[in-house]
């Protein structure tokens, strides 16, 4: 595909596939973090759509079994973000590894690149559960050649403020937050899916 016809083919479209942290859980979909990532990279000049394809609750095994139809064909790209009801759950992070695997393997196979965006555990897990659960994101960032961004949850995690009242999920402006943490990572991965489309 040359970059022209890239051009002429319409917007990046990339999907959101997660749980509520990517569903927008109580919060209205203009505020959930897929259109609000949206908004950003449009803001920056990119010709881009971020589909939502989260589902509350999901785990990464979850994902796994809807891959398939929660990403149409002719997406561009895919934010995987997965794992963290995994980790509220004491799942063994070899499921939730073998999991996500699976998932990249899958959309590998149909030739959509993933954009890989890791989470952490609670430390009251325990610090031989969180080094090996913390461990899943890099270790196949690194086999599978992957953009990571390391912490889905980076730059709200202790503010009250950026959080409803469960004190798990973001509210709107911690959504807010969110998007613009991750905003340069998504544009390093748009600028990988046009140079992949002009080759």
């Amino acid at each position: 595909m040359t970059e022209s016809h890239a051009a002429s083919a319409g917007p990046i479209k990339l999907v959101a596939l997660g749980d509520s942290l990517t569903a927008g859980y109580r919060l209205p979909s203009d505020a959930a973090f897929p259109t609000v990532l949206e908004r950003l990279l449009k803001a920056k000049g990119a010709d881009v759509t971020v589909a939502n394809a989260g589902v509350s609750g999901d785990t990464a095994t979850g994902g796994l079994d809807r891959v398939d139809w929660s990403v149409p064909d002719g997406t561009a790209g895919v934010i995987l973000e997965l794992g963290a009801n995994d980790m509220l759950r004491g799942t063994d992070p070899k499921v939730t590894a073998g999991a996500l695997a699976a998932i990249i393997e899958r959309l590998k196979a149909r030739g959509i690149p993933v954009l890989l965006a890791g989470m952490q555990a609670a430390p009251n897990l325990g610090p031989d559960y969180k080094g090996r659960f913390d461990a899943i994101y890099p270790t196949l960032a690194k086999r599978y050649d992957l953009i990571l961004y390391p912490f889905f949850l980076d730059g709200i995690i202790g503010d009250r403020a950026q959080h409803l009242d469960d004190g798990l999920h973001p509210n709107a402006r911690g959504v807010e937050t969110i998007a613009a943490q991750i905003l340069p990572t998504v544009e390093t991965f748009l600028g990988s899916l046009r140079q992949g489309a002009s080759r």
